[in-house]
């Protein structure tokens, strides 16, 4: 058994997205637990390269592979996940904020939580203060992922966090930034949680968030 999560791993790790599906089906049809093909296989795959661009020895473009080989194998396991009642590591909702249409970074840092077992819903980009107020209280999340790129829609997640302590919502968010132009004492005047420096240390960023570190 311990050889299937090996190879959907490895699959994941080397951005493998022709091989993980059916692995992922092989070890369904071993009987083997929706939840424990995503934690023993595809996330220990994706903890490997998170560890990896940490040192500097995977790229942007190879984790880019890797998530893609990720999201392919939950195309397949995630109706058997939802089926079997697993409880996900937790929700997100993310988006890039008003003004900004860059989304490389957060589509990025949204695979490597939907590979760290979070429900991810994504908004897309140039989104205003008051649908990220609507789609918290339409989904519920227990995370808020803020992102900007350029240094002129910094001033949007201030205004974001601000929306949400107006509408009464703030206590019942973590809220995470990132982006190019963020660091983690612009994260703390504007009131976030926590502030992601790159795409693993947002997910990891997110975990911790989910007590699932």
């Amino acid at each position: 058994m311990s050889e299937i999560y090996a190879q959907l791993a490895t699959a994941v790790l080397e951005g493998n997205k022709e091989r993980t599906p059916p692995l992922v089906q092989k070890a369904l049809d071993q009987g083997l637990a929706p939840k424990d093909i995503l934690d023993n296989g595809m996330v220990a795959g994706m903890n490997e390269v998170g560890a990896r661009f940490k040192r500097g020895d995977m790229f942007v473009p190879e984790v880019l592979m890797s998530a893609e080989a990720m999201q392919a194998g939950l195309s397949v396991l995630r109706p058997h996940l939802t089926a079997s009642g697993a409880k996900l590591t937790g929700k997100i909702v993310m988006g890039t904020v008003k003004g900004d249409l860059h989304d490389i970074g957060k589509n990025l840092v949204g695979m490597l939580c939907e590979g760290a077992g979070f429900e991810v819903i994504d908004l897309g980009f140039n989104i205003a203060p008051e649908k990220f107020v609507a789609a918290i209280k339409e989904y519920q999340p227990d995370i808020v992922g803020l992102s900007a790129l350029l240094t002129t829609t910094m001033r949007s997640m201030g205004y974001t966090i601000k929306a949400l302590e107006e509408a009464g919502l703030r206590d019942k968010v973590k809220v995470m930034v990132g982006g190019a132009p963020v660091d983690a004492e612009f994260a703390k005047r504007i009131g976030a949680d926590g502030y992601g420096s790159n795409a693993p240390a947002g997910a990891e960023l997110a975990k911790r968030f989910a007590g699932a570190t």
